[in-house]
């Protein structure tokens, strides 16, 4: 048994990129980030925080240099220096940012230490188990691809992160059992403890999401996320090309996302003739999303296997709208909602065009999805397996001196 800390606790947290400042100015007013569709992890830190009546001090890599502090917070944009930069810059960005918040730590007299996945070099933190400071590691993605061989590099830096996950941390947060299954292979079984939580909503947010337009005409896919290569908007627009070549008329495609791919995919839809039935609309508001997915049939996530996936909350949110989602193991939320998904194999572009077929041609296996969408809705409602529960359950066993349960 630890010994129990007995001053209030001091806590860090390394929260991603996310507009922590912007989050917490309507989370002081007792609101939900209008932004954001799923509750905000760092609302949820605040009131995490709270509740046990400790001190935070919440950084985030947001590329907008910002500052807020009051009594009980201290918030900060901090951006991480050559994070889109490529080979040596990007490392020495990871360590120095490492530097950085190692030193907000003893200057903060941090007695805990979260960090999401993202936010440097999951070895560099070795450090501060060292200096008496408790590190609770936040994973959101998987540690490498799950289809993919690693490179040299990512095998470096994962075996000098072993040690962190096997003995250095107090316990590890997932949001999946794909990183779950990734921690026991690279800690050989030996990992701290894991308490598991998932994404986490309001009722509030589809209550006006209403049920799909059973006329079919046309059958409407909705994509949303990064318009990038990976993420597989361009077998997307294989699909189409292929749908109009056979003179289907019936599906549609919506693209909602911004991305380095953008304006080429724009591009590349009406150089083939399809850009009437595939239509990049770049970034859409909560309110634009809303209405996307009331037009919708089916949301489709083709995540390609060269990709480290996290959750992928689209899926999630697909099944809370009532529309059967298509996509592959290589998105982790695929093992909580089976029931509610066309599973395609990864990169299968052949596969994904059959699946939208059968679902736009088959109403029985179109409404036996929609059926397993309601039965997978209720575990993204529920706060005791939201990420804030997974931490206050760490932070008072923390306080409380004793070991962590894996959950």
């Amino acid at each position: 048994m630890t010994n129990s800390v007995s001053k209030p606790l001091r806590i860090i947290y390394a929260a991603g990129p996310g507009d922590v400042i912007g989050t917490y100015h309507h989370w002081i007013n007792g609101q939900d980030d209008p932004s954001q569709v799923a509750v905000t992890y760092s609302s949820q830190f605040y009131q995490v925080c709270c509740a046990l009546d400790a001190k935070g001090y919440v950084i985030s890599s947001h590329n907008d240099k910002g500052f807020v502090r009051d009594s009980r917070f201290t918030i900060e944009h901090r951006p991480i220096p050559f994070f889109s930069a490529s080979g040596l810059l990007y490392h020495l960005g990871q360590l120095w940012y490492a530097v950085q918040l190692i030193a907000s730590a003893i200057r903060f007299r941090a007695s805990v230490v979260v960090v999401d996945s993202g936010t440097t070099h999951w070895f560099t933190l070795s450090l501060l188990p060292c200096i008496g400071v408790k590190v609770i590691p936040s994973l959101h993605c998987v540690l490498w691809r799950k289809y993919a061989s690693q490179r040299r590099v990512e095998r470096l830096i994962l075996g000098l992160s072993r040690s962190l996950f096997a003995s250095g941390c107090t316990a590890i947060l997932a949001v999946s059992e794909d990183i779950s299954e990734q921690l026991t292979q690279l800690t050989a079984g030996q990992q701290q403890p894991i308490v598991k939580f998932l994404p986490t909503y309001r009722h509030t947010e589809f209550t006006d999401v209403t049920a799909p337009d059973d006329t079919r005409s046309p059958f409407r896919v909705l994509f949303a996320g990064r318009m990038e290569r990976n993420k597989g908007v361009f077998d997307l627009l294989d699909i189409a090309k292929h749908f109009a070549a056979e003179g289907r008329q019936d599906i549609t495609f919506d693209l909602c996302g911004e991305g380095a791919a953008l304006e080429h995919l724009r591009l590349a839809a009406k150089q083939v003739g399809v850009d009437a039935s595939f239509k990049c609309h770049g970034h859409c508001h909560k309110r634009q999303m809303r209405d996307m997915f009331n037009r919708a049939h089916i949301v489709i996530v083709p995540t390609r296997t060269d990709f480290v996936e996290g959750f992928n909350q689209v899926v999630a949110e697909g099944v809370l709208a009532s529309r059967p989602v298509v996509t592959s193991s290589v998105c982790p939320a695929l093992s909580y909602v089976r029931d509610a998904v066309v599973e395609v194999r990864p990169n299968d572009v052949e596969g994904y065009s059959r699946a939208l077929l059968n679902l736009c041609e088959e109403r029985e296996f179109y409404e036996e999805k929609r059926r397993g969408c309601l039965r997978m809705q209720e575990q993204f409602y529920d706060i005791s397996r939201s990420w804030g529960a997974a931490l206050n359950t760490v932070l008072v066993a923390i306080q409380e001196g004793r070991e962590v349960g894996m959950t």
